[in-house]
């Protein structure tokens, strides 16, 4: 018999993202577990670098895709493909930030969220 992990379904989304991250050279993969905080904001923010706005936004489509593969979900709001600085994607309880490097450093959403338990994930 072969025993399965039950994971939240917010989990196996970030789980999902992180994934799509990694499969485009995203770069200082993060995920902030906001459960323990108190906070109706999300389960996760997962956040990640890239070196151009065409990077970015390749970053975000594959976000997209490898979540809507595996689920059929899309997100309910997504924010910023117009500048490719900060792309925003919204799935209720995780949500995707993919920065240009420069404006992750000048926004610091870590630092924000800084009592969040993180994880780190390598690049692919």
């Amino acid at each position: 018999m072969v025993k399965k992990k039950i994971v939240a379904l917010s989990t196996y989304l970030s789980e999902l993202a992180v994934h799509g991250i990694q499969e485009k050279k995203g770069e200082d993969i993060v995920r902030l577990d906001l459960r323990n905080i108190h906070t109706s904001v999300a389960d996760y923010f997962i956040i990640a670098s890239a070196n151009s706005a065409t990077q970015v936004k390749a970053i975000a489509d594959s976000v997209e895709k490898e979540i809507y593969k595996a689920t059929q979900a899309d997100p309910r709001h997504k924010e910023g493909f117009e500048s490719a600085d900060w792309i925003i994607l919204d799935y209720f309880d995780v949500v995707v930030h993919i920065f240009k490097t420069e404006k992750r450093h000048f926004y610091g959403i870590e630092e924000l969220w800084g009592d969040a338990e993180s994880t780190n994930f390598q690049s692919a």
